[in-house]
């Protein structure tokens, strides 16, 4: 996975497919389960039990607050699969295997998915089996959002992923990757329908795009 991202981060430096574990720092949460950011983080996950669709926007804020990255994508969703659409690249994923679509280099890199993964491209993964990487805290409530934070239970590059939760949909509107040298990755969702989406749109045929070169990292 680690060339998989390497290749994506080349392309659109503000978007973490995955979130490494390879950090400098030693910071791990545990202790009891907070009872409020579980329950609302089931509801949250009920959103992405079904097909979806979606907007997200993905910025870069250095250490200063200043925004130095941004990107928008459309996303297709469905119990873990998703297909990511942006300017040059699609990206496919069936649950098993992820497809990284370069167009404009005509490449296409196939890697296994990886368990172990924080992957935000898959939501409803994230939410559903938090509790196995993270502690939920319940921050507040504020123009009718929750606030949530997920404490990394082993070493990461940040500190926490916020959450902002709309209070009445469940509707995940905001993520926040917060970085030790205070730096964060923001995902903003928007769009979010339901949809009827079909198998094979989260699987890439290498057989219908001859033009392509397979780069097969399995």
């Amino acid at each position: 996975m680690k060339r998989l991202l390497s290749a994506f981060m080349w392309m659109l430096p503000v978007l973490a497919l995955t979130l490494p574990a390879n950090a400098q720092i030693t910071h791990s949460a545990n202790g009891s389960v907070d009872a409020k950011a579980a329950e609302v983080l089931k509801k949250a996950a009920s959103r992405f039990d079904q097909n979806v669709t979606f907007s997200v926007t993905m910025k870069a804020f250095d250490s200063n607050k200043k925004e130095i990255q941004r990107q928008s994508a459309q996303v297709k969703y469905n119990h873990g699969r998703y297909h990511l659409s942006t300017t040059g690249m699609d990206l496919y994923c069936d649950g098993t295997t992820v497809w990284m679509v370069n167009q404009t280099a005509k490449e296409v890199t196939v890697e296994n998915v990886s368990k172990e993964d924080v992957n935000l491209f898959n939501p409803g993964r994230l939410l559903a089996t938090y509790d196995k990487h993270f502690r939920a805290k319940y921050i507040r409530t504020e123009s009718d959002t929750d606030v949530i934070d997920l404490q990394p239970r082993a070493t990461r590059n940040y500190h926490k992923i916020r959450l902002r939760i709309d209070t009445k949909t469940g509707l995940v509107k905001r993520l926040e990757v917060h970085k030790y040298d205070s730096s964060r990755e923001v995902y903003e969702l928007s769009d979010f329908k339901r949809a009827s989406n079909k198998e094979a749109e989260f699987t890439f045929d290498p057989a219908k795009h001859p033009d392509m070169e397979l780069i097969d990292m399995r």
